[in-house]
Formats: C-alpha cells, structure tokens, sequence
C-alpha cells in the first residue's frame, strides 16, 4: 500500500509505524525525483532532508508550533506532508508548487524565504513574540509554542546567521536549531568553519560521546549550561553533547552530529529536544542527494538541475546514465569563458564568487587560474569588501554574483568600493525574471541600488559579442565601480554576425534607425530583442529601436536629439520601473532642461510576480513583445504623429524639434 497519498496533513504521520515512515521516506524521495526530472527544480537538497523533515513533523505539531527553513530550497518534503500534494505536478510553474516556502499556499509556511542565513534571526523574533504574548513553550505552559529552525553548514556561516546564534543564546527558553550539516552548499563549503565541521565528522563517534558525555560537561565552554542541562536531557542528548562546539560560546548547547537519515534516532532526539527549555543546536549528519546515486555522487550538478531524463538502468543503481536537458548556450556559460580569455590577457584581472561558482560561471576560471580566483563561500558581503582590498592593492576584480544576492552586499558596494573610488567590478547573473525560482530570485533592484552611488557605470549586454565588449569596458574603467547585468537566460544570435562596436560611456547603440521616427524604443539590455521582435506587429510605422547599453550615464546626446525632434520615447527594461533605466532617461532629461512628456517607461510593476515560465512572467510584467506593440501603437495614436507607413531602417538621425505634450503611459 502506498502511504504518501494518505498524507493530508502531518497528523496523518502519527498513525504510521516507523516501519511504514520508512517506506513513506522512499515515496516522497522517488516522488521528487520524478517531478523534478520533468520541471527542474532543486533535487539534491530535497533529497537530504526526507527523513529529518518526516521526523520533525512526526514530533511536532507545526500547524501549531513554529518551523522556519533557511534559504528554503530544501522544503518539498514539508510541502508534500503540509497538503500540497496536488500542487507537484506543476512544481515552479505557474498554478504549481513555488520551489520556496511560500505564505499564500499554506500557513505552515511562515517566511517568503530564498537567502541564505535569516531563519535564526527571524526565529528568534517569533520565538520573542511568542514569549512576550504568553505563547511560549514551557514546563508550566506546555500547551504554547516551541520554535524550531533548520539552517545548513554552508549557510550557518554567513554573517546574519551568526548575528543570529548570538541573540539565541540570550533566549531563555525552548529553541531548536537542527544544523543540517550535508558537506556542501550548492559547490563545496568555503573557510574555516567548514573544515571545523569536517573534523567533526570524522573524529566523533557514538561511543566517543556515551563515554566522555558527563566528563565534558564539566570541561567544555559553556559547561554551567550543560551541566543543567545534563539533568534535563535524556540518555541519548547526554551521550552526544559535543566537546568542541563552538556554538558553546554562543550560549546553545550542541548535542551531536547524528545520522540525519535514521529516523528512529532523529525521533529519539527531537522528542528530547522538543521538551528542553533552553536553546539547543542538533547537529544532523546528512548526505546530498540521498537515495539514487547520480545526485550523491554529483549532488553540484543535481543541486537545481534542468529537466533530464534517465538513459539507461534504475534510478536508485549505480548504473544508470542521467541526461539533463541542454537549451542553448547561455549568458552564464559565455561570462564564464569571457572571463577565462580576459584573465589569460591581463595578469592583474582577479575574478571571485559567493557560493555560485557554476551558477555564474566562475568555476571556468576557478579552473583555470585557481590562484587568482575564489569562491568565498555564503557571504556576500565579505566577498565585495575582500574584491576591494584587491583593488585598493591594484588588482582589477571581477565579482560574480546574482543580481538579488548583491542586495546583501549593498553596504559594501557603498561604504568600501564606491566611497573609496575603488574600481571594482559586478557581474550580475539572474538579473530580472528569473522563472520558476519566483519572486525571492527576481534581480528587479539593481540599477535602483547602484545608480546612487557616485561614478558607478551600470552597463547591460544584449548578446555574447556585446558582454564580452562590456567586460573589455569594465576591465579598462578605472574611476569607480562598474556593474553589468544581464539574464538567466540564453544568448541571442541574430546580430552575432555583425560587428559589435566597443563599449564608450554613457554612448546606446542604434540596432534599427530609420529616418524621421514615428517613435523611440530606448531597450536596456536583452529586452531590446523583444522590442525587436514587436516590428513586424508595426509595419505601418517608423520605429528605432536602440541599445541604450548604459542606465548610468544615460546618452544624453540621444536624448536631446530625440527629444528635439519630437519624436515619442518608450523606455523599456527587466527591472523595476521605480528607480530603474526609465528614471535614469527622466531625471536626465530634467537635468538638460528638456520636456520628458513625450516619454513612457515600460519595466516590471510595482506588485510582486510569482513564479512560472519567464515567457510568461514578461508578459504579466506588460514587458512581452506583444506588450510593446501595444504600447507604441497606441503612444502613436494618442499623439496623432506618425502618418502610416512601412518602416524602412536608414542609418540616418532624426532631426529638430516639434511640440510636445503629456501622455499617461497605458
């Protein structure tokens, strides 16, 4: 009997013996891996945690107690016992199952998370609410609610999470935090809290701790603490309590590593852990990918793989060969070898990721010039104040990074690069829509961040020709920091054959410029192919079409020779229309003194967009080629400019000045 579609609720685990938990652990397991080979998705972290998340369920009750998942890419199994089964067919895509937890589907979920390092923190505000509400779990009130948070080794590291530990170790009552302890992050764990976790691992045994339990209660930091606690705990958390936590110092208890794929274990533990009111760190022992060994054995490719499909052989046996599904060369993959090329020619460029080296690219140079490249591991921010060290001792770096991860290094691209006149250079992968991850991964802030920041150059690249002639830009740009921004997506071919003009500051690219204009289509970045692609739906006007290139400096001598004729400007970006590429075009135009009324800004709304196709998800945001169609017929028809006629690409500007006036944007 198959148990996983009797799970309604976690309630429904109760009924089962451990026995059948088990055989439920293997359903849930071949349910995510099937799904995930169909839609994509995040495999591997998934896999790690089926028993932990079962056995967490099975002890508490979260539909009343408090859980909260960092980074939240491991929360399938949580969603199919929460009664979401029937949203996995169509897991990341749009009427689906969010690939994060997410509020609107279920109040099991608490946080939209997506970043790395907050659930400690945000934990420990619940679990002070909580407190302050006269909710919390006590001995004399065990009917309040207990907190509990998993957070992973790779992401314990990062600064917020640390901030984190120490405002927990101030809590005066229940709090769990389970350290999901896998080796790995998406890439291998950087610096030294990783290798401490790696002794660990290999110099603990159960019997080490059975023996030395009561001993190290009276020698190990934090020892008045454990020797209380000692009493409290169980035969179990007394034979685990670690000799060389550090999270000792933080004022929490640190009971393990056990075997986090060993249910009756994991429950053992969680039921003592469930009834200690103090705060406790479960170190768990968990292998990535668990259950089919091509996710094991490669669980960096298998973290967030595409669709792929099994050749040959058992899912679950050695022998069978995965292919995931190729799409075409992509931005990421022609920045990695870009960047390989730059390094071979200048020996002071210096290039570094946080926690990202495949997803940006970088492990093609980490590759090839290891001694001159790095991967930092979670932490942003430490990554870009270590990027402008290197550039104030004359090193030329390139940090990788998605867009929406930069947000975590704002005060550094501030305070240590921009303020410095440091020339430190951002390379934003993931910038804009970014599909099934959803609204947690959407690059939509930027160039709303970076634009304020004195001599910052904020560049966007249409194809592969015209990233590598920004990164030769960026390379040689020297007053100050420089970023480009470009998608997760793959790179268009259509203009690869035509000479690609080098980069020059502030200064758009004309891709179609017929004489006399009816209107302006000023593209930043990639969308300039979708306002491409709208022509043939305009064969009856005159429309340029530019590659602005620049959100900062804007071409000003673009402007006003536009403005000047009267010719209409649409300004369109995949980037927040508060604060982006538009504004930049608008508070340009207010500073040469010339009219903005002709001018409408097409961007992503201010509404958040979920998850789904990025197809789609550009129409939603009106930003679809079809979109802009409309947009510049009607701009056209409000107007009553543009006598009808076949659009004809000259080369040729458009000349001086006509009557402008003010036009709401539809």
């Amino acid at each position: 009997m198959a148990h996983l579609p009797t799970i309604q609720s976690p309630a429904d685990l109760r009924r089962l013996s451990i026995a059948q938990l088990q055989e439920l652990c293997s359903e849930i397991r071949a349910a995510i891996c099937d799904q995930v080979s169909r839609s994509g998705g995040h495999l591997a972290p998934n896999l790690g945690v089926v028993e932990l998340t079962v056995a967490m369920h099975y002890v508490f009750d979260f539909g009343h107690d408090r859980l909260l998942f960092d980074v939240g890419h491991q929360c399938y199994t949580h969603k199919l016992l929460t009664g979401r089964q029937h949203l996995l067919p169509k897991l990341r895509q749009r009427g689906g199952m969010a690939g994060f937890p997410a509020p609107v589907e279920s109040p099991y979920d608490l946080f939209s998370v997506g970043h790395a390092g907050t659930a400690i923190s945000t934990a420990v505000g619940m679990a002070r609410g909580d407190s302050l509400n006269g909710e919390g779990w006590s001995h004399e009130q065990p009917s309040g609610r207990r907190v509990v948070t998993v957070i992973g080794d790779a992401s314990i590291v990062n600064g917020l999470a640390m901030e984190g530990l120490n405002g927990a170790g101030t809590l005066h009552r229940q709090f769990l935090v389970i350290l999901n302890d896998n080796g790995m992050s998406i890439a291998k764990p950087q610096g030294a809290v990783a290798q401490y976790f790696d002794r660990v691992r290999l110099s603990h045994t159960y019997g080490e701790f059975k023996k030395a339990a009561k001993q190290l209660t009276e020698n190990i930091p934090g020892g008045r603490l454990a020797r209380d606690l000692y009493h409290r705990m169980g035969e179990s958390s007394k034979s685990f309590l670690s000799d060389d936590a550090w999270f000792e110092h933080f004022g929490l208890l640190t009971v393990g590593p056990i075997d986090g794929h060993d249910l009756p274990t994991l429950i053992e533990f969680l039921n003592e852990a469930k009834h200690t009111d103090r705060p406790i760190v479960l170190h768990v022992k968990t292998v990535k990918g668990k259950g089919f060994r091509f996710a094991e054995q490669d669980s960096c490719t298998f973290h967030s793989p595409s669709p792929f499909t099994v050749a040959e052989g058992d899912l679950e046996n050695e022998g069978c060969r995965v292919e995931i599904k190729k799409g075409g060369r992509s931005f990421t993959a022609a920045f990695g070898e870009a960047m390989v090329d730059l390094m071979a020619r200048d020996p002071k460029v210096c290039a570094a990721t946080a926690a990202m080296p495949d997803g940006t690219g970088i492990s093609k140079p980490l590759a090839k010039f290891p001694e001159r490249t790095w991967d930092t591991g979670i932490c942003e921010s430490h990554a870009l104040d270590m990027m402008a060290g290197l550039a104030k001792t004359g090193w030329k770096p390139f940090f990788a990074v998605y867009s929406t991860f930069l947000q975590r290094a704002y005060d550094q691209a501030f305070q240590e690069v921009a303020l410095q006149g440091l020339a430190v250079r951002l390379c934003l992968d993931r910038a804009g829509l970014v599909g099934g991850d959803g609204a947690v991964h959407h690059g939509f802030c930027d160039v709303s961040l970076l634009a304020t920041l004195p001599k910052a150059a904020l560049l966007a690249p249409i194809d592969e020709p015209s990233m590598k002639a920004a990164i030769e830009f960026m390379a040689g740009y020297e007053q100050g920091l420089s970023a480009m921004r470009y998608p997760r997506a793959n790179v268009d071919t259509r203009l690869a054959d035509q000479p690609c003009p080098a980069f020059q500051l502030g200064v758009a690219r004309p891709l179609v410029e017929p004489a006399g204009a009816d209107v302006a289509i000023i593209a930043y970045g990639t969308v300039a192919f979708d306002a491409l692609d709208a022509l043939p739906m305009l064969p009856e006007y005159r429309v340029a079409v530019y590659d602005a290139r620049f959100a900062k400096p804007v071409d000003a001598g673009l402007l006003r020779r536009l403005i000047q004729a009267g010719t209409p400007i649409v300004t369109i970006e995949d980037h927040s229309v508060r604060g982006g590429f538009g504004s930049c075009v608008l508070e340009a135009c207010n500073e040469m003194g010339l009219d903005t009324s002709r001018i409408v800004r097409m961007g992503l709304p201010d509404a958040w967009i979920g998850h789904g196709e990025r197809a789609e998800q550009m129409a939603d945001a009106g930003i679809d080629s079809a979109s802009i169609a409309r947009t510049v017929r009607s701009l056209i028809d409000s107007f009553g400019c543009g006598a009808p006629r076949r659009s004809e690409p000259t080369g040729s500007h458009a000349q001086a000045g006509t009557t402008v006036r003010t036009i709401a944007p539809r």
